[in-house]
């Protein structure tokens, strides 16, 4: 794409070689920008510049193909800072162990920013914060430590959300629902829709702390709407109700609307969790106790060890049972394992001194750093062939498809937990 005279390419650096930074700047790139992604990760780097995506998302690799060495580049330098009319944080924010938010790679990147810009520049780039990052970040700890060294109203900072679903992150930025820009200062807000000119979709101004605020919240409430579902989910079981009729009711409700109600194992990935949990944390800090983003998190730890309980039922005694496990990424379409609900499930088989046996499409050399000694398959008829039980964890679509593969199984205890399955023989963890 080549952007307008009304709206010229920018220069623009991506702090962050991560999902996000990498995901964003790649489709910046698209939209005609000239863009570099920092990282400190050499073999990250070395592979974005030889266009290999060191993660899986559906569209990236072409999209990398196509601008890698053109108008997108990565590095481990920060000299491109110098250049920049835009600088993006987009760098990762772990949970430390109490649950709260771990700032450390926030504060390194505006540090680094910060001694960047002193030596090599006169005007300064606006400097946006894509990290979700507790309310108070930007005005509190990204603008002081840019000020201790830049010349004061030299810069303006902006918080700038993102709202990427992994596995569908490449239609989610060329066609979001909102762009949320936390600033008030009007040349920001030009330059930021200059870099989003050539999307379709309704632009938000706020104060900074309002848009970290909005990152948190969305995420607490589509998680609320998981862990309802599950809690709803469970009860209707005991009842013999079908859960997902249910919902289907409840969803047709234009006040509800049907999305995030499929009750299952429960929710994972690099964000729900880690933003709930962040969110609960500051509440108590607050002094605001937070019981329903507590019995949010509480539901979905329990939720996937229902897998185990149903599984116990037709086998009291786990031991040496081979349990094919279907599917370790946290969703469909990824390869990224943080908090998947296959986790817990695994290693309360192990516990249980069961023998799991697991395949995914994607997801099997990273969930080999986690369990290295379990057994790991090629295919999902691979994994099925003697297995006495079946626990199908991720939501892949070619799961549905599963038939005669099922045939192969020792015993037919098929568990799922996606409601992705068509055989009639399949159990629900909740319906």
């Amino acid at each position: 794409m080549k952007k307008s005279d009304k709206y010229p390419a920018l220069h623009i650096t991506i702090i962050g070689g991560g999902y996000v930074g990498l995901v964003t700047g790649t489709c910046l790139a698209h939209l005609g920008h000239d863009v570099t992604i920092v990282d400190i990760d050499e073999t990250k780097i070395s592979a974005i510049n030889s266009a290999v995506p060191p993660i899986y998302e559906n569209g990236l690799s072409e999209l990398l193909k196509n601008h890698i060495g053109k108008n997108l580049r990565a590095s481990t330098e920060y000299t491109s800072v110098s250049e920049g009319d835009v600088i993006f944080i987009a760098v990762g924010t772990p949970p430390n162990p109490d649950g709260s938010a771990n700032l450390s790679y926030i504060r390194s990147a505006a540090e680094n920013i910060a001694n960047q810009l002193v030596k090599q520049r006169t005007s300064y780039p606006v400097i946006v914060v894509k990290s979700t990052v507790p309310p108070g970040t930007t005005q509190n700890i990204v603008g002081p430590i840019l000020a201790s060294k830049l010349p004061k109203q030299s810069f303006d900072c902006c918080m700038n959300p993102e709202f990427l679903r992994e596995g569908r992150a490449i239609d989610d930025f060329f066609h979001p629902d909102r762009i949320v820009l936390g600033t008030t200062d009007e040349q920001t807000l030009n330059i930021m829709k200059n870099v989003y000119s050539g999307l379709d979709a309704p632009v938000l101004t706020t104060g900074s702390t309002a848009a970290e605020m909005i990152k948190y919240t969305a995420n607490a409430f589509l998680a609320t709407k998981i862990s309802f579902s599950n809690e709803i989910g469970n009860l209707c079981k005991q009842l013999d109700v079908d859960v997902y009729e249910v919902m289907k009711g409840v969803g047709l409700d234009h006040r509800i609307s049907p999305h995030f109600l499929n009750a299952g194992a429960g929710f994972g990935g690099s964000c729900f969790p880690k933003d709930v949990s962040a969110l609960a944390v500051l509440s108590e800090a607050a002094g605001v106790h937070p019981i329903l983003l507590q019995a949010v998190l509480a539901v979905n730890e329990a939720q996937p060890l229902q897998m185990i309980r149903i599984l116990e039922r037709h086998f009291p005694d786990l031991k040496e049972k081979r349990i094919a496990v279907l599917g370790l990424a946290f969703k469909d379409n990824t390869d990224d394992i943080r908090e998947s609900r296959s986790i817990p499930v695994i290693a309360s088989l192990l516990d249980k001194n069961a023998v799991p046996v697991c395949y995914d499409p994607m997801a099997g050399e990273n969930m080999k750093h986690v369990f290295p000694n379990v057994l790991y398959c090629n295919s999902a008829k691979e994994a099925l062939k003697n297995a006495d039980a079946c626990l199908v964890m991720t939501e892949w679509p070619e799961f549905s498809q599963l038939n005669e593969e099922f045939d192969g199984m020792k015993f037919r205890v098929i568990i799922d937990g996606r409601h992705i399955l068509t055989i009639p023989d399949a159990e629900g963890v909740c319906w």
